[in-house]
């Protein structure tokens, strides 16, 4: 029995660290705050349907970038950098999407 518990540990440990190698909770929690603001700005017609479209598509080259990091079983440092990158621009667009002068045309019914 021992020698049994003695050969799971390792394995056990080894999947763990596996794991952890794969997640990138920094990148993950970035994607759901661009999704907040993307919805934000659409919502308060800060950005038109067109910046709001192009915000989006950013935001799916990042998943699929990232999907591509983690496709061998480990996200490098260089790839975590290049992820990050990737979404400072896509912020730094975002950013400047929303505070230009083009507003979401608002028709009233009144």
């Amino acid at each position: 029995m021992r020698k049994i518990v003695a050969l799971l540990i390792p394995i056990a440990f080894t999947i763990v660290m596996q794991a952890n190698a794969q997640r990138t909770p920094g990148v993950d929690q970035r994607q759901q705050n661009q999704r907040v603001r993307i919805h934000q700005g659409f919502a308060s017609g800060e950005l038109t349907r067109r910046e709001a479209a192009g915000a989006i598509q950013d935001q799916r080259h990042i998943r699929r970038a990232e999907r591509c990091a983690k496709a061998d079983g480990q996200v490098t440092r260089r790839e975590r950098a290049r992820l990050h990158h990737k979404q400072n621009r896509a912020s730094h667009e975002l950013r400047r999407d929303k505070h230009n002068a083009h507003a979401r045309r608002r028709y009233n019914a009144a």
